[in-house]
């Protein structure tokens, strides 16, 4: 992340995007496969490390192996295979939904990853027990934990969306758009941008 100062004074915490260039792979229609979507294809792959099929996919839009494919549907850019879509298909101002999978965290206790309190005092005979969940159930009625009781596990590694994030800023010569606030993912994730 980083922050710039805007026209009217006021500095913005701002996330840079890499947007592309996404390379039109495929458009599918109702007709050939039912349904009317647009593949795109962002990254450079190793030849090496790609299957045949792929390579052959790529070579019909006359591209290079890429390392991710993503079919979007009900999509509004007008590209033909083989065309490049660039940040420029967004607009200064405008709000967009960002897409991504969050940092895991690992494996978190009932504290971190519920908002426990924990059992509060420290005296009163308690000992390593200021982070524990307490009580998760009966002993001979039920005889067993309910599903979706609230206990430590892994945290994290989520697929969210961000919602009304505004442009800030596009540099169309690097790619590189400014996105107000933080999205979802670590340094160097993929995240898939929707206006």
């Amino acid at each position: 992340m980083t922050s710039i100062f805007e026209a009217n004074g006021k500095q913005t915490a701002c996330t840079i995007i890499e947007a592309g260039p996404c390379v039109v792979t495929q458009k599918k229609t109702v007709v050939t496969d039912g349904y009317d979507a647009l593949q795109i294809a962002f990254g450079e792959a190793k030849v090496k490390n790609t299957t045949k099929a792929l390579i052959n996919h790529f070579a019909k839009s006359s591209t290079t192996p890429k390392s991710v494919v993503k079919e979007l549907r009900n999509c509004s850019i007008d590209k033909q295979v083989g065309e490049d879509i660039t940040c420029e298909i967004f607009t200064e101002g405008e709000k967009v939904s960002v897409i991504g999978t969050t940092k895991g965290k690992g494996f978190q206790g009932v504290v971190r990853r519920h908002g426990f309190s924990g059992v509060g005092e420290a005296t009163h005979g308690q000992h390593d027990r200021s982070r524990a969940p307490g009580s998760i159930g009966g002993s001979s009625y039920p005889s067993r934990v309910f599903k979706g009781m609230r206990m430590g596990g892994r945290m994290g590694t989520d697929r969210v969306k961000i919602k009304a994030l505004r442009v800030v800023k596009i540099f169309p010569e690097q790619n590189y758009i400014l996105i107000s606030g933080s999205v979802p993912g670590h340094n160097g994730s993929i995240v898939l941008i929707q206006n």
